[in-house]
């Protein structure tokens, strides 16, 4: 452990050194859809890097594509606008994370699912994003678009994709 006074202490090249006691977390973001099976698959991801108790920080994020007051949005999204620990996805994985002792945070938002997550990963300096992958056909890609092929293709942090769960 490193001897650090309050206020930090100067390195060996003279540079003040802050917050030595406890380092940064490694900050990930989770975006869940309403698919239970993804969403477990990300945290058991998240869950099994190293020292995940002590060093991971996962940002669950529930986004649904248009605003929940929206007539498209189905019911049983929409009555649970403002609270997503109610979608049984998001409690699930959090649920998951939490008996493994990894630090969560969970939040919502209803717009543009890759314009969201792209934005909540920068404001929150995250270190990674794992989504959860679903397979579409190539005609199903073209058509619809992919949220992952667009967190993917625009960003600099690293992604990873996990599969749904097996168990």
């Amino acid at each position: 452990m490193l001897d650090c006074p309050p206020g930090g202490r100067e390195s060996e090249l003279g540079l003040i050194i802050v917050d030595c006691e406890r380092p940064r977390m490694y900050r990930v973001l989770m975006p869940v859809d309403t698919d239970p099976d993804r969403a477990r698959a990300q945290a058991r991801y998240v869950a099994a890097l190293p020292a995940a108790a002590e060093a991971i920080e996962a940002v669950v994020l529930f986004v649904f594509d248009g605003s929940a007051r929206d007539a498209d949005v189905p019911e049983e999204i929409a009555e649970f606008a403002g609270d997503p620990t109610r979608i049984t996805a998001v409690r699930r994985a959090v649920e998951y994370l939490d008996e493994r002792g990894v630090a969560t945070e969970v939040i919502e938002g209803s717009t543009d699912a890759a314009e969201r997550i792209l934005a909540e990963a920068e404001e929150r300096d995250v270190d990674s994003i794992v989504m959860g992958g679903r397979k579409r056909s190539p005609i199903e890609q073209s058509l619809f678009g992919s949220v992952t092929q667009s967190i993917v293709r625009n960003t600099d942090r690293p992604v990873v994709v996990t599969g749904g769960s097996t168990e």
